[in-house]
């Protein structure tokens, strides 16, 4: 069990024996004060999608993964909240999250603070319009089943994502010698790798990052109820940002920082 889940299982027993206490049913200080979290490893480290990436995805995918993955780039929706949405939840310039899908069950938001409306750039109201006269009903469940109940993103991502992007291109053998089923394959690498559909919603606040925007913009387009959450778990250091900026650490220190008269290679320092 990951050290993240320890922590949250004693934050979870430590509010169920707080509130029985203020209830009457428990008497006595909370008995998980004193409990420590047990030393258990980390977590793995979790993915962004870079803009590039969405723009590769974007390029091979069949509607309506098309739109659903768009959404999810350009507005940072959670996967609940892309099953819950409706035609009635988009304006043409924003959407609003008003309910959250999740195995069938139909829920609030995951907070408050999720309620707040989400702005559409241009790109994606071109796409969601384009959706819009593609489908038969023009009201209700926005990425529907012909029944009109939310569709199942794990329907759609094993049977029109996963697809597509697993395609293989070529086979490990000599030329001309018979393909058997079992033989490995070879993946087309200009093709993009699926990470998840919360990918999108990481990839979306480090793509922001990146492109200057201040971490209280952000998080206002995320709906985190903290800055924290947003900087130190969604907006990803990505490899290329860091050498750059490493590039300008060091031409500042070259300028400002070199010696101006340097020492002969004789002098004996003793």
């Amino acid at each position: 069990m990951l050290r993240g889940t320890l922590r949250n299982i004693r934050s979870l027993l430590s509010a169920i024996f707080r509130l029985a206490i203020q209830q009457g049913y428990l008497n006595g200080p909370n008995p998980i004060r004193e409990v420590s979290t047990p030393t258990a490893s980390e977590g793995a480290d979790t993915y962004a999608y870079s803009l590039e990436e969405v723009t590769r995805l974007l390029m091979h995918l069949p509607q309506p993964a098309y739109t659903i993955a768009a959404v999810a780039a350009f507005t940072g929706l959670r996967r609940s909240e892309l099953t819950g949405l409706t035609w009635e939840n988009y304006s043409g310039d924003e959407i609003s999250v008003t309910r959250s899908v999740w195995e069938g069950h139909v829920n609030e938001p995951k907070t408050r603070k999720s309620k707040a409306p989400v702005p559409v750039i241009a790109p994606l109201r071109r796409i969601l319009d384009a959706h819009r006269e593609q489908c038969a009903r023009k009201t209700g469940v926005m990425f529907a089943t012909e029944k009109g109940t939310p569709l199942n993103l794990n329907n759609v991502l094993n049977r029109m994502i996963l697809p597509v992007l697993n395609v293989c291109v070529s086979c490990r053998k000599p030329q001309g010698e018979h393909v058997h089923a079992d033989h490995d394959f070879e993946r087309d690498p200009a093709r993009p790798m699926w990470h998840g559909w919360h990918a999108f919603r990481r990839g979306l606040a480090t793509n922001l990052h990146r492109l200057g925007v201040a971490g209280k913009e952000i998080q206002s387009i995320l709906r985190h109820a903290n800055l924290s959450t947003t900087m130190n778990i969604y907006v990803k250091s990505v490899s290329a940002d860091a050498a750059a900026a490493m590039k300008m650490l060091e031409s500042v220190v070259c300028t400002y920082c070199a010696p101006k008269d340097a020492p002969s290679r004789d002098v004996v320092v003793n």
